[in-house]
Parts: structure tokens; sequence; C-alpha cells
């Protein structure tokens, strides 16, 4: 499809050759994706792959994103949580249609400490974290009964008092190697640029412009 630079609901964002910080450069897009996605701008694909290498991938919701690198949360014994810790390498993947844009990321992860884990749980509403210890995520389930029964269940245990994040539910961060910038253009000569580094320490990104 052949969009207009002139007239993209883009226009007005930071421009690829601006900016050489590629975290500032992300958190600029993700801010006018929030303000423009008309679906969820934090939706987010995860592909992770196990300890034979077989590749996976879903959707997960982003949460923030620093120096550090960017931040997501799940239940640790999970598919996902278990590949994660057989083979930390991970690539993730965001598309905001609404302004055009892209971003994907290479990197390694690792969790975050317990004290962010446990101040983002706080924030989260009364069900969410009920229903954060009565799934069994990715384990074989009966049928909805039992899952209601386990919602029940805990709702009893935690009646009158807050709910504590469970142990195996926790966030985790993508510590970056590779980020990519894509920009749709005309004619499919779309605009791509790269951020590298050689390990997730180093401060000192190199960038590079690739064909479309």
């Amino acid at each position: 499809m052949a969009v207009s630079t002139s007239n993209s609901p883009a226009a007005g964002l930071m421009e690829l050759q601006e900016c050489e910080d590629p975290i500032e450069l992300f958190q600029d897009w993700f801010s006018a994706a929030c303000d423009r996605e008309v679906s969820d701008p934090t939706a987010m694909a995860l592909a992770t792959a196990d300890a034979r290498g077989v590749p996976n991938v879903r959707i997960v919701l982003f949460k923030r994103s620093g120096e550090d690198g960017f931040v997501f949360y799940s239940n640790s014994q999970s598919i996902k949580g278990e590949e994660l810790k057989a083979n930390p390498q991970v690539a993730l993947c965001m598309h905001w249609k609404s302004i055009r844009r892209q971003i994907r990321v290479q990197g390694v992860t690792a969790p975050v400490d317990n004290a962010e884990a446990d101040a983002y749980f706080r924030t989260r509403p009364r069900d969410s974290q009920i229903g954060a210890w009565a799934s069994e995520q990715s384990r074989e389930l009966s049928g909805r009964p039992e899952l209601e029964q386990a919602l029940r269940d805990v709702e009893a245990r935690f009646d009158g008092r807050d709910v504590d994040r469970p142990p195996h539910w926790t966030g985790f961060c993508v510590r970056p190697l590779r980020i990519e910038f894509w920009r749709e253009r005309e004619f499919r000569l779309h605009d791509r640029k790269v951020f590298e580094r050689s390990n997730p320490d180093d401060t000192n990104w190199r960038s590079k412009y690739l064909y479309p």
C-alpha cells in the first residue's frame, strides 16, 4: 500500500536520522502509538525457543522500558517461563498499524528483582491478582468449572486481606543486543535502521541502515 509521508499519521514523530539512542527513539515511537493506535499499543510478540531450539511465539503485554531493557510479566512455570529458563535468548516485535511503524528487538532475558515485581503486582486489579494464583498457566485443564473453583478457593484464601504476589509470577527484562526500527514508506521502499551492541552491558550502540 502506498503511503504519503506528508499525510502520514506519524508526522511529527522523531525521525530515524535524528536520534542515536535507541531507547529514546523507542520511547518516542511508543508514546505516539499510545496516542494514536486504535488497538492495544502495548501488545508485543514474544518469540522464545526451548533447549532444543524449537521456536514458539505469543503476544504478551509490554510494561516498561529503560536503559536496562524491555519488561513484561508472566507465570515463570508456564511454557514460556520454562523456555526462558532453558534458553534466555528471545525476540520481540511491536507493530503499530495506525502510525505505520514497527520495532524488533533481539536480546537476553533476566528476571526483574522482587521489589519491582511486588510493586507492579500491587498495581494490578484484585481480580487479576487472584487469577495469577488460580491459573496453573499452560497446564492441562479439565474444563471451565475447574478454573472457576480454583478462583473461588483463592478468593476465600485472601478474603479480607491483600493478595500477595505468587512466587512463580514475576517480570522479565529483555536486555537488548539488537533493535531495529522500521517505518513504512511508498512502494515498499521502507526505512530500516538497526542499533547493535556486543553485550547487554555495552553502552556503545552502533547503528546502520538496511535495504528494505
